[in-house]
């Protein structure tokens, strides 16, 4: 993990003058607050600042429906009710704001979930720092070939040692071009919005992601998926264990409802219905596609 000297005196200082409130905190969160943790070989995820807790999403629901909750008795029951009936709102009380630093290949799949608010650390402004993302030897693979946009087996030998060669050798080499682009030996030298351009997608930035907990619920379901890309699960990952630690009542049914669950189609319910009366059912008798019928096998299973 690569954190500049001012970062880490910045996290210290926040750290060493604990602010008194009125406001509802997490008492989990508060331990990982303002603290870097890291992710692959330069990245890291921080919170810098949250709001609300389990209560506050049951508080929520509660204004929400008045006296249709008086039946739940407690709120770990009425969060499991809001998860397993897919309502958002009262989610979406609850904020996080992250400091993530990631490569830049990353960060642009990760933008696709545009629910949210993002500042990225400007190249237009400011130099980029000499790190790139050079993965460890076993996280190289061929391509899949039943998956355009996954994963086969992995490289050894002497083709990983090429292509380790490849990635190493192309980024320093861009890197330097782009120094010498900017500062051209004294000359006023190319500006930086235009030599960012030759950088590399290995080469990491930094933003601050700020958003509610029922959208980063549904950025964790996807990317901390099995078959999510390795280089952005890995920070899912780190994310979930910050998530369990400041609403532990809202992950515990996240985990239950959504990582561990399903959701079936009619036909495939039907299926289940025939299976349990004792039935024999194949993919031709069950009106799926062999795609549908494999995916709800592999289920089953």
């Amino acid at each position: 993990m690569s954190l500049t000297p001012e970062q880490q005196a910045e996290i210290d200082a926040l750290r060493a003058s604990p602010a008194q409130t009125l406001r509802v905190v997490s008492p989990g969160m508060e331990a990982h607050l303002y603290r870097a943790y890291p992710v692959l070989d330069h990245g890291f995820v921080r919170v810098i600042d949250y709001m609300g807790d389990d209560a506050a999403i049951c508080q929520a629901a509660r204004v929400s429906y008045g006296k249709g909750t008086k039946s739940v008795q407690n709120d770990e029951g009425l969060i499991r009710y809001l998860m397993r009936h897919w309502h958002s709102t009262p989610f979406e009380m609850c904020e996080i704001k992250l400091h993530v630093k990631l490569p830049v290949f990353v960060a642009r799949q990760w933008i696709r979930h545009r629910t949210a608010n993002v500042n990225e650390y400007s190249a237009r402004y400011s130099i980029l720092d000499r790190e790139f993302y050079i993965p460890e030897p076993d996280a190289l693979a061929a391509q899949s070939v039943i998956n355009n946009q996954g994963r086969g087996e992995a490289l050894s030998g002497r083709e990983a040692e090429r292509v380790l060669e490849y990635l190493k050798g192309d980024a320093a080499r861009a890197y330097d071009h782009y120094e010498e682009m900017i500062s051209d030996e004294g000359q006023q030298g190319l500006a930086r919005e235009l030599a960012r351009m030759n950088l590399p997608a290995n080469i990491y930035t930094q933003w601050y992601w700020k958003v509610d907990l029922h959208n980063l619920l549904h950025f964790l379901r996807l990317r901390a998926d099995a078959h999510a890309q390795y280089e952005i699960r890995v920070y899912a990952d780190e994310i979930c264990k910050l998530v369990a630690d400041w609403v532990p009542a809202a992950y515990s049914a996240f985990e239950d409802y959504r990582m561990g669950g399903a959701n079936l189609s009619a036909k495939a319910l039907e299926c289940i219905r025939q299976m349990l009366k004792g039935a024999e059912v194949t993919q031709e008798s069950s009106g799926m596609s062999k795609g549908e019928w494999r995916e709800f096998r592999a289920l089953l299973e």
